[in-house]
């Protein structure tokens, strides 16, 4: 049995399943607003929720996607019993947890979030190339017209008070110097780029594209910001294998086996960006006619 635990409106789950189903595998979906009550059957852990049931030990394989699995704990009325059986319920969740992540699996749920900083500086020890950054409180000593700044964490979504004008925080070029203070904010050199280059990890094998987003100022600095109108050209990409043994090395380092990476080539430079282990690849597959979804069923 194969276990896949994702988020409602991922459309990406939804084709792997298809591919999954199409080879006559048996799998389960956990939804993100699932609550699972643990319980016991003939000496064998066995969890249900309003959707789905199994067996702890009949999953065979598991693809962390996104979300997580949710557990119900039971409630007591005397606060000190309670204490203790919310301690004694959390070490069960988490021995759950540790041995649906010890199956054949892509991710898992405990490293499904990485910190920008410290990949950054595991990929300088590996070798590869950075752009300089910093973080700053201020722009006292900022370049202008030569600096970026992005978001410390990762693609971050503004949600309005009417759901219906949801902002995005994307990276922007400083053009002009701040009077006051702010939050500490990460800086990074821009760099020209002759392109950038998305890149799906998955088990030691690279599939890339490669995304011209720097001929259209809506997309130039944040290819997030897309044209639907003239969307970026995006072609099959084969990264040099140099640079594939050393990402190879980060994601090993990271303790990751999945995750899209983005590079930016500068001529003969090619600048590591970030890796998300959770990030989008639809339009990757599509693209560039990679089938990723048929590779992550057939993989699991």
């Amino acid at each position: 049995m194969i276990l896949i635990i994702s988020k409602n409106s991922d459309r990406s789950t939804i084709q792997v399943i298809k591919w999954l189903s199409s080879i006559g595998k048996n799998w389960i979906r956990i939804h993100e607003d699932e609550f699972f009550e643990i319980k016991t059957i003939k000496k064998r852990i066995f969890l249900k929720s309003q959707r789905n049931k199994f067996f702890l030990d009949e999953i065979e394989s598991v693809w962390y996607r996104r979300g997580g699995i949710n557990f119900k704990r039971l409630q007591y009325n005397n606060s000190s019993i309670n204490i203790h059986m919310n301690e004694a319920q959390h070490w069960l969740e988490d021995y759950i947890i540790k041995t649906l992540e010890s199956k054949r699996h892509i991710n898992t749920q405990t490293n499904a979030h990485v910190n920008k900083l410290v990949v950054l500086e595991v990929a300088k020890k590996i070798g590869l190339e950075v752009p300089d950054y910093f973080l700053a409180e201020n722009t006292d000593d900022i370049i202008l017209e030569q600096t970026i700044v992005k978001s410390i964490t990762g693609n971050v979504i503004l949600e309005s008070i009417n759901k219906n004008e949801d902002g995005v925080m994307y990276t922007t070029t400083i053009k002009e110097t701040e009077e006051k203070n702010f939050f500490i904010s990460f800086f990074q050199k821009k760099i020209d780029k002759d392109f950038e280059i998305r890149s799906f990890y998955l088990n030691g094998t690279f599939n890339s594209m490669a995304i011209f987003s720097q001929n259209d100022e809506q997309t130039k600095t944040d290819l997030r910001k897309y044209n639907m109108e003239k969307p970026n050209r995006n072609v099959p990409y084969n990264l040099p294998r140099a640079v594939e043994e050393k990402a190879q090395l980060l994601m090993t380092a990271l303790d990751l086996n999945s995750g899209s990476i983005d590079f930016i080539k500068s001529g003969n430079n090619y600048y590591f960006l970030e890796v998300n282990p959770i990030g989008q690849f639809g339009n990757l597959s599509t693209d560039c006619n990679y089938s990723l979804e048929r590779k992550i069923a057939e993989f699991l």
